[in-house]
């Protein structure tokens, strides 16, 4: 009897140890994300330029957001890996869907009672690592011809597929967000008359010829 009681003892503290240590690294996991959804946070605020007196209840919405975020994905997810048919695949995916529209009407709600227009445009850029401007500025060098309503249709395509990206977790997802609205872009502007293969071999070319330029500027300022 007393070699019994011992050995559950044993057990006991192992199962203890154990336990604290699985309690240890999730809290450290947490620790870990909070520093980096904080970070985030912090750097979206600095490249939107907001000031001081806004940016801690900024800084709450987008942490929130953050967490939110990613607690409808990992829910998603493990459904996801659990569901046996199609059918229950397509309800859980439109299931979360449904809940990121929801969450993304709140956040966008939020920030705008927070944040100026102009603000709130640049918090959304820097979310979605300027996928907006960089396309839309490289769809008007390749093409400098784009008329005025051209030019609004591609902006407003990447601003549309920049709400949906927002919402994504990962930055793999959110360039496949865009990757769609291209697609959609590029379908257009072949309809309005572009030779787009050509026009990216032109503009390849054109690319190539400015930093040639670029590289030979330097060279001849030192020469005199």
């Amino acid at each position: 009897m007393p070699n019994r009681r011992w050995l559950i003892a044993v057990l006991l503290a192992l199962l203890a140890t154990h336990a604290g240590a699985q309690t240890t690294t999730q809290s450290d996991a947490d620790a870990a994300y909070t520093a980096d959804i904080t970070k985030r946070a912090n750097d979206v605020i600095q490249f939107a330029g907001i000031d001081a007196a806004k940016a801690p209840a900024v800084r709450e919405t987008l942490i929130n957001q953050y967490r939110s975020l990613r607690a409808v994905h990992d829910a998603r997810d493990a459904k996801l890996k659990s569901a046996t048919d199609d059918a229950a695949k397509t309800q859980i995916k439109s299931d979360a869907d449904a809940s990121l529209k929801k969450l993304h009407e709140e956040f966008v709600a939020a920030l705008s009672s927070q944040l100026s227009p102009e603000q709130l445009e640049k918090v959304k850029d820097k979310i979605t690592y300027n996928v907006v401007n960089v396309t839309y500025n490289a769809y008007c060098d390749e093409l400098p011809q784009l008329t005025d309503p051209q030019k609004a249709y591609i902006l407003a395509q990447l601003k549309e597929g920049r709400e949906l990206a927002m919402d994504q977790g990962s930055s793999k997802d959110k360039h496949a967000v865009f990757g769609k609205y291209k697609g959609r872009i590029n379908n257009y502007l072949s309809k309005e008359g572009y030779d787009l293969k050509k026009a990216e071999k032109e503009w390849a070319e054109r690319r190539r010829a400015r930093e040639a330029s670029a590289k030979q500027q330097p060279a001849e300022k030192q020469q005199d």
